[in-house]
């Protein structure tokens, strides 16, 4: 650890973490800052304390670019139970009611969770992080009953679901989704369908934009090597998360001027990969990256302007 609590100022990387069930998101961050020496820390999406899978985890001021994983898409691996409802629609909950399932088809379930596909509007898990009036979900409901509590209801689109078992009850498949998907909530609805209740007996976060599970390192192996000295090498730049929009190159003589927030002509930038990110960029100069910037019209010419500075250097 104090190897890398000499380099910490210089430690602005990602790293890939395979969270393991029975922690808190918040419980990783804490681990990381002691295995980095530094306090920066920072992960880009919440994870069930009882799921397991990516949690990429943002150091010193790698953290500014948290926010901008936390809107990419996802993978999921997940196994629903038919026959029960629970108060936190997962396995961790308390069982509200009980439902027969014996009669369900598998065409039944495979229509059913078809039906999800696409923009659809989502009741989020009473128990959850997210926040009515500055406090979450869950500490109201715990604190003054779940009467208290209406459910936020958010816009979320599923981009595919894949059915890989059926093996009534227990039914596994993988979904791709957008950022806020609630997967708990994704089985408590199909269960609604098929009148036969269900809840999420396991999950597993497969990606989470450019961040893979093949990719990511346990605990144990994080503190393996770093008490041998290798982690650096399992460290991803802060780039990395944001390749999948296009690139633009600065000329020297403009990079001072964009990192002050002034507007780049056109005559000194190059578009070197296109996007179709809304417009957006990641920028560099001479092979460094600066930041995130867009293109906007101004006097009959597209002039570039950062939207968020990323600059590295010291």
């Amino acid at each position: 650890m104090g190897f890398y609590k000499k380099k910490k100022e210089n430690m602005d990387k990602i790293i890939n973490v395979l969270k393991p069930p029975g922690m808190t998101s918040f419980d990783v961050v804490k681990e990381m800052k002691r295995v980095f020496g530094t306090k920066k820390v920072g992960h880009t999406g919440t994870l069930d304390s009882d799921a397991a899978g990516v949690l990429p985890i943002c150091i010193n001021r790698a953290t500014k670019v948290c926010d901008l994983i936390l809107e990419k898409d996802k993978t999921y691996l997940c196994e629903m139970t038919l026959g029960a409802v629970t108060d936190t629609y997962d396995s961790s909950g308390m069982v509200m009611e009980r439902s027969d399932y014996s009669n369900t088809k598998e065409n039944d379930i495979i229509r059913a969770l078809n039906s999800y596909i696409g923009e659809i509007e989502q009741k989020a898990p009473i128990y959850s992080a997210l926040k009515v009036n500055g406090k979450r979900m869950s500490d109201i409901a715990r604190e003054e009953g779940l009467e208290n509590i209406e459910p936020k209801i958010r816009k979320v689109k599923i981009h595919s679901i894949e059915v890989i078992s059926i093996d009534i009850p227990k039914v596994l498949f993988r979904v791709h989704c957008s950022k806020g998907t609630y997967i708990r909530s994704l089985c408590k609805d199909v269960g609604d369908v098929l009148n036969t209740g269900a809840y999420m007996s396991f999950l597993l976060r497969e990606s989470t934009g450019n961040f893979h599970l093949e990719d990511s390192l346990t605990l144990d192996e994080i503190h393996s090597l770093s008490e041998e000295k290798r982690l650096e090498k399992y460290l991803y730049d802060v780039d990395y998360a944001l390749k999948d929009i296009g690139r633009i190159d600065i000329n020297k003589n403009a990079m001072k001027y964009y990192l002050n927030g002034g507007k780049i002509n056109p005559e000194r930038y190059t578009v070197t990969e296109e996007t179709t990110q809304k417009e957006s960029y990641r920028v560099y100069c001479d092979g460094l990256f600066l930041g995130i910037g867009k293109l906007t019209d101004y006097q009959n010419k597209k002039h570039l302007y950062g939207v968020k500075r990323f600059y590295m250097g010291n």
